[in-house]
């Protein structure tokens, strides 16, 4: 079976999952509106509680993460897969995953710099003002390049269908695999590469 993947450009925030959900949802679901907080950017949710809750989860873990590892590069990968037996035997029964999409979210999450004491209130206040009209350019340039990923996201599912495996009514098999302690100074997941190779 094909794989597919997609590479999102690189971003700093991780909750576009609820719009790749979204996308690949084949149930019947109750679409809910997300206003982001930072931007004025609205996204949609499933409205399934259970996979909202396993969503932010990862989100959180993600999080924590980057508060141990400030300013690096990193890449959380969403797979779909379906499972095969594979080579049943009398006591265990095996089974395959068998990735048919996957989805990699490159991730640059950056720390605000702090700015030193000055002596002078004047120059204090023109430093602020220079940092918060820097701080609110940048979020509207970060908020640009997540509504291009949301349509990068919405181009790429509905042109790509042919490799979607005819599964009834539900959820497809899937997993989030997000950074770990033990992941190389590349953020990349080794167990994420090696799929991707074996793909």
């Amino acid at each position: 079976m094909n794989c597919e993947t997609c590479q999102l450009k690189e971003l700093g925030q991780i909750s576009i999952l609820h719009t790749i959900f979204f996308h690949r949802t084949l149930t019947l679901v109750r679409p809910k509106d997300v206003d982001c907080d930072l931007f004025e950017i609205t996204y949609v949710q499933c409205g399934l509680p259970d996979l909202e809750k396993e969503v932010d989860e990862k989100i959180n873990q993600f999080i924590a993460w980057v508060e141990k590892h400030p300013n690096r590069r990193s890449q959380v990968c969403l797979s779909f897969f379906d499972e095969k037996n594979k080579n049943p035997s009398w006591f265990t029964s095996k089974t395959e995953r068998i990735y048919w999409e996957q989805w990699f979210i490159n991730l640059h999450v950056i720390s605000p710099k702090g700015h030193g004491k000055s002596r002078s209130s004047k120059a204090s206040t023109s430093i602020r003002g220079k940092a918060l009209e820097e701080a609110s350019s940048k979020r509207a340039a970060l908020g640009l390049l997540i509504q291009e990923v949301l349509f990068q996201i919405i181009n790429f599912a509905n042109e790509k269908k042919d490799h979607i495996p005819p599964i009834s009514d539900r959820i497809f098999n899937h997993e989030i695999s997000i950074p770990s302690s033990s992941d190389s100074v590349f953020g990349w997941n080794a167990d994420v590469l090696r799929r991707v190779l074996n793909s």
